[in-house]
């Protein structure tokens, strides 16, 4: 019951936002988003041994999403500059140890695994408009109920049982064929200028990602021997858990967009 009523509260929320908000209001939305879930990234590494400095990789990550989400910033060079400005970091920050290989990797992580595909989200609506949001948002959460759902009904064959022993093959065909039912039903009104064959093959390969997403992220929690990345949302547990699927799917939409529509 908690976990419906926290989703009652928060997915209007977050469909108006996407239908509604100022181009400038969805971006402070999605960076306090990044914000919340970086900070659960950075507890991830804590408890894994690899502290991150948090203020320079989490500042990286931000400007990375504004750089992507406004349109007409330079990303090559935003990128340039959080590189150098987050190792200067780690240089100036740690004596030499065995960890500052993996701290300096863990630091500049946040920029591709967060700022990227969050910033990512509103490139779309700017780019291809608000009904190409909602699409990709449908598909990943109708897929992941159908997954939950096949899984728990018919899951007998564990799809990956050291990283996500919940996980079924079922479960992963299920939300396949319902994610791919929701990018060709309203694919075909939202982005027409993609036909069915396409529509069906992007459904599919965003199942996949989606999948790939949350079984990355139970990687990084399964490394830190946690269940959630927080308890932030009741019977969801953090935001990382609430988004880990759209860090993977919002890219890759993202990218077959700008190559195929």
């Amino acid at each position: 019951m908690t976990r419906i009523l926290s989703a009652i509260v928060l997915i209007p929320v977050v469909l108006g936002a996407i239908w509604y908000a100022p181009h400038w209001a969805l971006l402070l939305l999605l960076e306090a988003v990044l914000v919340a879930a970086f900070l659960e990234y950075a507890g991830l590494m804590e408890k894994s041994g690899v502290p991150v400095p948090a203020v320079a990789s989490g500042t990286a990550a931000a400007v990375a999403c504004a750089a992507v989400g406004w349109p007409g910033v330079p990303v090559d060079l935003m990128l340039i500059a959080v590189f150098l400005a987050a190792s200067v970091t780690v240089l100036a920050a740690w004596q030499p140890a065995p960890h500052v290989p993996a701290t300096a990797a863990a630091t500049l992580f946040p920029v591709l695994y967060l700022g990227l595909p969050i910033g990512t989200i509103a490139a779309i609506r700017w780019t291809y408009g608000r009904e190409a949001v909602l699409l990709v948002l449908l598909t990943v959460w109708v897929s992941d109920s159908a997954q939950y759902y096949a899984g728990t009904l018919l899951g007998k064959h564990r799809l990956s049982p050291t990283i996500s022993p919940k996980k079924s093959v079922e479960g992963a065909l299920g939300g396949l064929v319902a994610g791919v039912a929701v990018m060709v039903g309203l694919g075909r009104l939202w982005v027409p200028q993609l036909g069915l064959p396409l529509l069906a093959g992007l459904g599919a390969i965003l199942v996949a990602l989606g999948i790939a997403g949350d079984l990355f992220e139970s990687l990084l929690k399964r490394s830190a021997n946690v269940k959630d990345s927080s308890a932030l949302i009741p019977g969801h547990g953090g935001v990382l858990d609430r988004i880990d699927a759209l860090l993977f799917v919002a890219p890759g939409f993202y990218l077959f967009l700008r190559l195929l529509a």
